[in-house]
């Protein structure tokens, strides 16, 4: 939580973070499958405490927090628990924008499936899939930007979708993709994003 206070702090309009599952029902956020030592997916929440007291911060929470606040790119990183990710966006809809993305196709067309009012994003990172974009009922293409040309950027506009990349933490690269009229960056640098495009 306090990393995305950063980036607000900092000037960004909005942040992705990570949703994995616990064993008990609650979405809360962290990247990897494990949490001091513990599997995320085969733990209660109340059990995910570090020494400190501590615990993983929760979707619910992220959406009270910022959802007045900040653009909001959330991403789900296994399939099986979209109907709660549903129902906590359902429950209090962030009002500066979102989406819910995914490397998984079947967890967008899952999600499509069960409310086809979300606004839904495909993160890609090979080429060799890349291509599935054109068949998910997607708003945005998220490929990694080393996968981005100008003619992908025209492609996905033409079809009248958004198209957002990551992870940029070069300024120079960060203007390139600006210019080939990327719609969103996503950086580990919330200042050098910020300060990249706001220079005095």
């Amino acid at each position: 939580m306090a990393a995305f206070e950063f980036a607000l702090d900092h000037g960004c309009d909005g942040f992705e973070f990570d949703v994995r599952h616990t064993r008990d029902g609650r979405n809360v956020l962290w990247h990897d499958a494990g949490w001091n030592g513990r599997d995320i997916a085969s733990t209660d929440y109340l059990d995910l405490t570090d020494r400190n007291g501590g615990r993983l911060a929760c979707l619910e929470d992220v959406i009270e927090k910022f959802g007045m606040r900040a653009y909001l790119d959330i991403e789900i990183k296994v399939s099986g628990y979209e109907e709660s990710v549903i129902a906590a966006v359902r429950a209090n809809p962030p009002q500066r924008g979102f989406m819910v993305s995914s490397f998984l196709p079947e967890v967008i067309l899952q999600l499509h499936e069960m409310a086809d009012e979300l606004p839904l994003g495909f993160i890609c990172d090979r080429g060799d899939v890349l291509s599935l974009w054109r068949e998910l009922p997607i708003s945005v293409l998220l490929p990694h930007f080393a996968l981005v040309q100008p003619a992908l950027a025209l492609d996905v506009h033409q079809r009248g979708l958004q198209i957002m990349t990551w992870t940029l933490n070069n300024q120079r690269r960060m203007r390139q993709l600006s210019d080939w009229g990327i719609d969103g960056l996503i950086s580990d640098d919330p200042r050098l994003l910020y300060q990249t495009f706001h220079s005095e």
